[in-house]
């Protein structure tokens, strides 16, 4: 007599990443689980199913009610005759494709690791080894318990068994969860892991240039290279190959033999960087992430500068990558990146494609860079992309791995788009 779960309505607002993908959130009795109903939903706007399955200790901290709520469907709270861990975990019709332990007791990881099957958690997890699905744990523990040696051992026995763990952060004594956008994207890499572009590879540069004034001072920007380095995941994540080329103190780049990392510092550096790479090697996309310098002192002092006396240094334009890329290599695929503080959206598109059509430029991405809550330094953007079609995508508010998922379906529909006309017109 009822229709889908009202609270399925959420189901791939986000992203469709995840349609047709379930997992299985097995929740313990740590207080972390108050944050089980976000970080199930998050999971359901990328168009996942989320089933739940609850341990006794958890069901006094939250009630299955509310997870029957967060996610639309019933919690598993026991395990009866209708053999509820072989549903989730056994290779059945609807078998989770990553069962995730999330937040995870010291009591239950030692479980785990001894192979107990005495809650309905341990018993999914024990079947989910004997299928072959991934399991990945989040714990989420006082700091002290944490550092029992016996736990210690324990989780490095799971993670010898293939187990992926996920945090914790220790701060103020606690062993606490994981960061919840952290959670969301590891398990998606996991589930999403695909050859979609295995066949293609990506120069891609991230990072604040720097141009040296003397020995110790230089001039450039407060970028962190946090989108750069959120963009390089999401192509590793989708089976692509990926050359970094990065400026100093931006994040570490994925861990994967489909990542190289080449550090320079300057403009001029980086420019040299990415000529070389594109004569040396056959690379299908240009993604000039890294926010350069677009001025550099005439001449640099040999030695540091006293400041004592007045300075005044002379400055020179540098030479625009994305024109000199552009000539030497008309046929790459290029993706700019414009940072603006514009008065409205509509002069942020207004210039960007203005850059666009300068550069020669694919496609192109901007962002206001004057909000505390976008751009340079922070974990959030939200961006305009446009194509040469001045075919404007606005992407709200949100964390910058998600960004990366959008902009990277963009530009692949874009670039497959372009590859169509071409076969197109020579024909």
């Amino acid at each position: 007599m009822f229709g889908p779960h009202p609270s399925k309505d959420i189901m791939a607002t986000t992203s469709t990443i995840l349609k047709g993908k379930t997992i299985c959130m097995c929740l313990t009795g740590s207080v972390a689980v108050m944050t089980a109903p976000i970080i199930a939903r998050e999971f359901m706007r990328l168009g996942a199913e989320v089933v739940c399955v609850m341990t006794k200790a958890a069901t006094q901290l939250v009630d299955p009610a509310l997870m029957h709520w967060a996610t639309g469907n019933p919690c598993i709270t026991s395990l009866t005759g209708a053999v509820e861990h072989v549903q989730v975990a056994g290779n059945r019709s609807v078998t989770a494709d990553v069962v995730l332990v999330c937040p995870a007791t010291a009591n239950t990881i030692s479980k785990i690791a001894g192979g107990i099957d005495d809650t309905p958690v341990t018993t999914v997890v024990t079947t989910a080894f004997g299928s072959g699905i991934p399991i990945v744990v989040v714990p989420a523990m006082h700091e002290q318990m944490y550092h029992h040696p016996i736990l210690e051992e324990n989780i490095l026995k799971l993670r010898r068994l293939g187990v992926e763990f996920i945090g914790p952060r220790l701060s103020e004594g606690k062993a606490k969860i994981a960061r919840i956008d952290e959670i969301v994207n590891r398990c998606r890499d996991i589930i999403i892991q695909n050859p979609e572009l295995k066949k293609y590879k990506f120069l891609l540069t991230v990072g604040a240039t720097r141009e040296y004034i003397d020995r110790v001072r230089f001039i450039s920007n407060p970028s962190s290279g946090k989108m750069g380095m959120a963009i390089a995941e999401e192509i590793v994540a989708r089976g692509g190959t990926v050359t970094i080329i990065h400026t100093r103190g931006v994040p570490e780049p994925p861990l994967s033999n489909n990542v190289r990392t080449i550090e320079i510092t300057s403009t001029k550096e980086l420019l040299d960087a990415t000529i070389k790479e594109l004569k040396a090697c056959t690379y299908q996309f240009f993604i000039s992430a890294a926010a350069v310098s677009d001025f550099r002192p005439a001449e640099a002092f040999d030695e540091k500068v006293s400041s004592q006396n007045e300075l005044v240094v002379k400055l020179v334009p540098n030479p625009k990558v994305i024109k000199e890329v552009r000539k030497a290599f008309p046929g790459l695929f290029i993706v700019a990146f414009k940072a603006e503080v514009p008065k409205t959206p509509d002069e942020m598109v207004e210039k960007a494609y203005a850059a666009l059509k300068s550069a020669d430029a694919d496609f192109i991405v901007a962002n206001d860079v004057g909000r505390p809550d976008t751009g340079f330094d922070v974990p959030t953007n939200e961006v305009y992309m446009i194509d040469k079609e001045k075919n404007v995508f606005h992407e709200p508010l949100q964390s910058k791995r998600l960004i990366a998922v959008k902009l990277v379906d963009k530009v692949m529909e874009t670039y497959r788009g372009k590859e169509f006309e071409e076969k197109k017109k020579s024909r």
